[in-house]
């Protein structure tokens, strides 16, 4: 048969859930939303919803985090030895894990109100070309952020706690903005009284 002329790139949506939530308290991810949902699932089933399939990324002995997104389908997990270490090798680990040929959303486990269809315009913005693409509600930038292929070894090589920060800052006039009607982009739970407010 006839060969597609464009072949829709394959995005991997990488879901950072390795933190230890300390401003939290501890255990932030497995805290359940007025939908039943655990926070870390909401955020891991809107990014699965948007790519192909998920990396997470969870640090070692979270049993429960482990098995929350372990029930999930699409999901393959890795258990980053040194996320105690920082976002970088949590990023790393999970780019090392995922297929040569792909591009990324990143996505944090904490922000759990995101839309697909918001994930699903970064990715298009990254598909089409763009090196970085966030989206961008109300003149503030959010996440998740999409990450071309071509910086695969500059992720892989990442260490400490400024994950893909850097990179992005080296090549910022390649940051594509994506207008979105989704404040969600900007609502992570970082502390007991984000959370209350998600939850009320």
């Amino acid at each position: 048969g006839q060969t597609q002329a464009f072949r829709r790139r394959l995005i991997t949506g990488i879901l950072l859930a390795a933190g230890a939530g300390k401003r939290f308290g501890g255990g932030k991810l497995k805290q359940v939303l007025p939908n039943g949902l655990a926070i870390c699932v909401a955020s891991a089933r809107n990014l699965a919803a948007a790519v192909d399939h998920v990396v997470a990324v969870v640090r070692p002995g979270d049993t429960v985090i482990y098995d929350l997104l372990a029930a999930e389908p699409n999901i393959k997990i890795v258990v980053c030895e040194r996320a105690e270490d920082g976002m970088g090798h949590s990023l790393a680990a999970a780019v090392a894990a995922s297929p040569i040929d792909t591009d990324w959303i990143v996505a944090l486990g904490d922000m759990p109100l995101i839309k697909p269809e918001t994930i699903r315009a970064v990715a298009e913005s990254v598909e089409n070309g763009a090196a970085f693409a966030m989206p961008n509600y109300k003149r503030q930038r959010g996440h998740p952020v999409g990450i071309h292929s071509r910086f695969r070894a500059d992720l892989i090589a990442l260490e400490g706690d400024a994950g893909a920060r850097a990179i992005i800052a080296a090549n910022n006039s390649a940051v594509t903005f994506v207008e979105v009607d989704d404040s969600g982009v900007l609502v992570d739970v970082d502390t007991i009284a984000d959370y209350k407010n998600l939850t009320r």
